[in-house]
């Protein structure tokens, strides 16, 4: 080591006659310091053909003279170099809070406030992709957050002046007495909103404005004789909770809204806990291929087969077989017992008895394939590419007892409401109708969806409140009142809807999508918002349907697929058993079938 420096010592000093020398200032008169010398080497670092700068303390200029070199050196067009004291470093990144706002001279806005994807950003992986199995958590946290942050923002800037639900921060307010663009300078924001939605100073508010003490006239001492004067006239404020007395510097409302109780949120695994393997499941939008019936007994329509998987002993087993090359289109359990009705692409439909394994009748009337299902009680509806709804009671040995004709196109969604007697309808031709009990005229017929409506689904737990969500061209989920006809609620998801799920143990809703983003999203209602979002399908999520107990759901897709997901919490034991069980979370039958003894 020693060798090679001296090695590069010596090569510096041979090589020094060969660059060029670096200009010296000659020293001002009076100066006892000795000019710079071309033998001294004062290079730093490793960087050649840098100027020589002297060291600090070497040599002593004349601030005047120093100043007019330079200013001579720059005007001759040299641009003044300098040489790092020592080589430069790596600064850290400094970490800042969530907000921080950092000044935007010379930064790249979108590596300073993340609008890039995580996966695209220039900045450093992010740490979510390293979180521990509960990490799930910090997103709803920072959403509960955020949205408690807003609320403090909004009631502190504007008060009551403005409805906490429905401002929208995005709008931008011009307020005549806030001077907030220089004068000259037009504004983009000169037209006031309505009064109604115009935020305010309140009068009792004194912002941002400052009053300086009256000087007694004709004294000199700078002591005012009273104190300042004040706009309030009337008796003085006693009130404890009067913002006057705080010591905090935001108002009590503002202190109650953080104080409010913060609900936990709940964990929700973003991995299925199981994945089955479908051969032939349909990628096809207007069939219904999967049905979770209250014995516990999923029902899978593949190819021209119909299969059981028992989700307690986790064996399967073929219910059956479709002759003469017909395709099954659409399955669905009754709500109680062990009868499967199952659609064809001839336009039957069969009734089975899973238990004993054997097919109990064969119902027509359609002349195309049966893609919709739906049982109430005793009664089964069928809906089809022919346009058609049928309703067939099956203890009547006739074919069906009510035929309905209310779309222009293939029916591809039915939900039967059994509390309130009501059946919705969707259909290729984006039309949404609601029929009352047996009836064959339709009770309300909704037009708003832009594209086919299949994801269907009826509130458990509030009367006449419908969901349903539009295909691709649509993308939303609006929500219905069918008792007066009217919308309640509608947001748009930003991909195609294609089933839709009520909780039975909450007031959540759980949603699949298509095109583009193939995700499984759980909302909750009212305000709709994000719970979590699901993504592992490579294909359109195209079946959904939940478990007896409430607390899973079972997903399949074009991939062939069937992945089972735990999304909902369990219902309380003090409240009872969910909707549709027998004391055991909707695990009687299962009893019976749970060994499959009688199964072939």
């Amino acid at each position: 080591m020693e060798g090679d420096a001296q090695f590069e010592s010596s090569s510096a000093t041979n090589m020094n006659s060969d660059k060029p020398q670096t200009p010296t200032f000659d020293t001002p008169p009076r100066s006892k310091t000795p000019p710079t010398t071309a033998g001294r080497n004062s290079i730093l670092g490793n960087g050649e053909g840098r100027p020589k700068v002297p060291r600090a303390g070497s040599e002593t200029l004349n601030a005047d003279q120093l100043a007019r070199r330079l200013k001579d050196h720059d005007s001759a067009g040299k641009r003044a170099e300098r040489t790092p004291g020592r080589s430069p470093s790596r600064k850290r990144q400094r970490i800042y809070g969530d907000r921080f706002i950092p000044n935007r001279d010379g930064q790249d806005l979108q590596a300073s406030y993340s609008l890039m994807h995580d996966d695209g950003s220039p900045t450093s992986p992010s740490r979510s992709k390293k979180r521990a199995p509960h990490g799930e958590l910090h997103f709803q946290r920072t959403e509960e957050a955020n949205r408690t942050y807003s609320r403090v923002l909004r009631n502190e800037l504007m008060g009551d002046s403005v409805p906490q639900a429905h401002y929208d921060f995005s709008t931008s307010i011009h307020d005549p007495s806030r001077n907030t663009t220089p004068p000259g300078v037009p504004s983009s924001s000169t037209l006031p909103l309505p009064a109604s939605i115009t935020p305010t100073t309140p009068h009792h508010k004194n912002l941002f404005s400052y009053m300086s003490p009256h000087k007694r006239i004709g004294s000199g001492h700078p002591t005012p004789s009273r104190t300042p004067h004040s706009r309030h006239t009337g008796p003085i404020n006693l009130n404890a909770n009067s913002d006057l007395y705080s010591v905090s510097p935001i108002n009590f409302v503002s202190q109650a809204i953080l104080q409010q109780p913060r609900k936990q949120p709940r964990p929700i695994s973003k991995v299925p806990y199981k994945v089955l393997d479908a051969p032939e499941l349909a990628d096809d939008f207007y069939l219904n291929l999967v049905d979770w019936g209250s014995s516990n007994i999923l029902g899978v329509g593949l190819g021209s087969c119909v299969y059981m998987w028992n989700s307690t002993t986790g064996r399967v087993d073929k219910l059956c077989e479709l002759p003469d090359n017909d395709q099954v289109t659409s399955v669905s359990w009754i709500q109680r017992g062990s009868h499967l009705a199952v659609g064809t692409h001839k336009g039957f439909v069969q009734i089975y008895d899973a238990e004993k394994s054997r097919r109990l009748r064969t119902m027509t009337g359609h002349t195309a394939r049966v893609g919709a299902l739906a049982w109430n009680e005793h009664i089964l509806s069928s809906g089809s590419r022919d346009r058609l709804i049928y309703h067939r009671d099956v203890r009547s040995p006739d074919q069906h007892c009510r035929r309905l004709a209310g779309h222009r196109q293939e029916v591809c969604g039915l939900r039967w409401n059994g509390d309130d007697g009501q059946l919705a309808s969707g259909g290729n031709d984006n039309k949404l109708v609601v029929w009352d009990r047996l009836s064959e005229k339709p009770l309300h017929r909704f037009t708003s969806h832009v594209a086919a409506v299949k994801a269907i689904a009826w509130s458990p737990h509030q009367h006449h409140l419908l969901a349903s969500g539009g295909g691709t061209a649509d993308r939303s989920i609006k929500f219905w009142n069918t008792s007066t006809g009217a919308m309640v609620k509608e947001i748009d998801t930003g991909s195609q809807v294609c089933n839709l799920a009520w909780s039975k143990n909450s007031d959540e809703i759980v949603s699949t999508h298509g095109y583009s983003q193939n995700q499984i999203v759980v909302w909750k209602y009212p305000k709709m918002e994000q719970v979590v979002s699901l993504t592992g399908h490579t294909y359109r999520v195209l079946y959904l349907s939940a478990s007896p107990d409430g607390t899973t759901v079972v997903t399949g897709a074009g991939d062939e697929t069937l992945r089972f997901w735990k999304v909902f919490g369990k219902k309380n034991k003090t409240t009872g058993a969910g909707p549709g069980s027998d004391g055991e979370g909707g695990m009687g039958l299962s009893g019976r079938l749970g060994d499959w003894g009688s199964i072939r």
